[in-house]
């Protein structure tokens, strides 16, 4: 990724980076915006030009990191493709994004908020939410290629990422489980893909 040639651009992106270390070394409560201001090597009031808030700086700072861990989900649906393959491969994608450790920090930190602040964490997860599209328009362009079964896109694409999560997100976020190795990961997108289409596909059509 090429960096940002505007000055401006620049101090947001060393923000951001700034406000990800402290809020994985220290959680939100004990992370000021003094502190990542001058890790950020800008004045506070810069910080505060870019974020009007600490919640919001948090919940950027969450979304710009799953946005560039998620940037490869959106595997376009291809006709000329087995559904197979190419769920497989979205999925893939997927299981290693949940393994990216900054990623995990974070999410155990807004994980942590919901406790104390269940707004700020709604907010999150609606904006997160809104990341999560890549899987539910292939599914949407598979049903409309008669491949799949009718059905709310977005409700069978959570069923799907939901079966990923119990395995390969949940537990390391709320009990410091490893991350899975290669092994399991491979098991893990075979099951869940295998299971998908085995409900979702059309009759003799699964590929």
């Amino acid at each position: 990724m090429n960096a940002p040639q505007r000055l401006t651009d620049r101090k947001r992106l060393a923000i951001l980076d700034a406000a990800a270390d402290q809020f994985r070394a220290h959680g939100f409560e004990a992370s000021s915006m003094d502190k990542i201001a001058a890790l950020a090597g800008v004045s506070k009031r810069t910080v505060y030009n870019h974020f009007p808030s600490k919640d919001e700086l948090f919940a950027e700072t969450l979304v710009q990191l799953f946005h560039s861990s998620a940037a490869s989900l959106d595997l376009p649906y291809r006709a000329d493709v087995p559904l197979r393959a190419q769920l497989m491969a979205l999925i893939e994608l997927k299981v290693a994004m949940l393994a990216e450790r900054n990623f995990l920090d974070l999410a155990r930190v807004a994980i942590a908020e919901t406790v104390h602040a269940p707004e700020r964490a709604r907010a999150i997860v609606a904006r997160l939410g809104e990341r999560e599209e890549g899987v539910s328009v292939w599914i949407r362009a598979a049903q409309a290629d008669g491949k799949l079964k009718p059905c709310d896109p977005a409700f069978a694409a959570a069923l799907l990422q939901g079966q990923v999560k119990a395995v390969a997100f949940w537990p390391q976020v709320t009990m410091g489980a490893p991350p899975l190795e290669p092994a399991m990961q491979a098991q893990l997108v075979d099951a869940a893909v295998s299971m998908f289409l085995a409900y979702f596909s059309q009759p003799k059509q699964t590929a």
